[in-house]
């Protein structure tokens, strides 16, 4: 099987599994239309549009892998920001809810904002607020990314985070709220899922930190871009952000130091907020 014959076969082995289209978009968090498109052969499936839909339909592992490897032909994918706008950023939003679900260790960097998982209402309002979003697209997109919170309560999960000091400074709400984000932050981190270690800027660095990325298990690596998200699975790559990641968590502050240091920033805001 190559490229060109993987829309046809994707709608086989759908028809064979006896489920309809519109389930299997649905389970796969895309539209109806995608779906056609993909089947028809317009559209050619992303690694995460395939791992989605082959679990929707529900096939062995043997032919996951069959396809799979074929989907991973081009290891690294971009999609456009501006597809997921047409689409929906809630629809981004429960694909990556979708993902995580099938994820037992989840490793995120994140040298700008603070993590999807661990931002408060008002945080996300904030961060998604720049898309130029409707009003109703905004609410949903807000709502979905939230849900995607559940994970972090779940039993059988690592989540482990590392985040830089000026992630903790910068400027994303007005002090009063930006309290409130640290604060969640110092909460999450006592959460038995969770490991939230803070690169300190008091740190020597032998590494930069160039973007965030987020791995699930071994698998693949997600990287955002000003213009696209990139999806990474060619096991060597992969294998460059783990050993990334793990630079990094070497050199942060983690347990009750990691925590002084959040309460401290989080104390300079509220101080700030009082003779402001």
């Amino acid at each position: 099987m190559n490229r060109a014959e993987l829309g046809s076969a994707l709608r086989a082995l759908r028809q064979a599994s006896g489920k309809e289209a519109k389930a299997v978009a649905r389970g796969a968090a895309m539209s109806a239309s995608k779906l056609s498109k993909i089947e028809n052969g317009s559209v050619m499936p992303s690694v995460v549009d395939m791992e989605h839909i082959l679990t929707a339909i529900g096939v062995s592992e043997g032919v996951k892998a069959e396809y799979m490897s074929v989907a991973r032909a081009a290891a690294t994918e971009a999609t456009a920001w501006r597809l997921y706008q047409r689409l929906g950023y809630h629809r981004k939003q429960q694909q990556i809810q979708a993902i995580e679900a099938r994820t037992t260790l989840l490793r995120l960097f994140q040298p700008a904002l603070v993590p999807g998982l661990l931002q408060t209402p008002e945080y996300v309002q904030a961060v998604l607020g720049r898309k130029q979003l409707s009003e109703e697209q905004l609410a949903r997109a807000v709502g979905a990314r939230l849900a995607r919170q559940r994970i972090l309560y779940e039993p059988g999960r690592q989540l482990r985070f590392i985040v830089t000091e000026p992630v903790l400074r910068w400027r994303v709400l007005p002090p009063l709220m930006m309290a409130g984000q640290l604060d969640k932050l110092i909460s999450v981190s006592r959460l038995p899922s969770v490991d939230l270690r803070i690169v300190p800027l008091s740190a020597r660095q032998t590494d930069f930190p160039s973007h965030s990325f987020s791995i699930k298990d071994d698998r693949m690596v997600t990287v955002e871009t000003v213009h696209a998200e990139l999806a990474v699975t060619d096991p060597r790559d992969v294998a460059l952000y783990i050993e990334k990641f793990e630079g990094f968590e070497r050199v942060a502050m983690s347990g009750e130091d990691m925590r002084s240091l959040v309460e401290g920033i989080r104390d300079d805001l509220l101080r700030e907020q009082e003779t402001g």
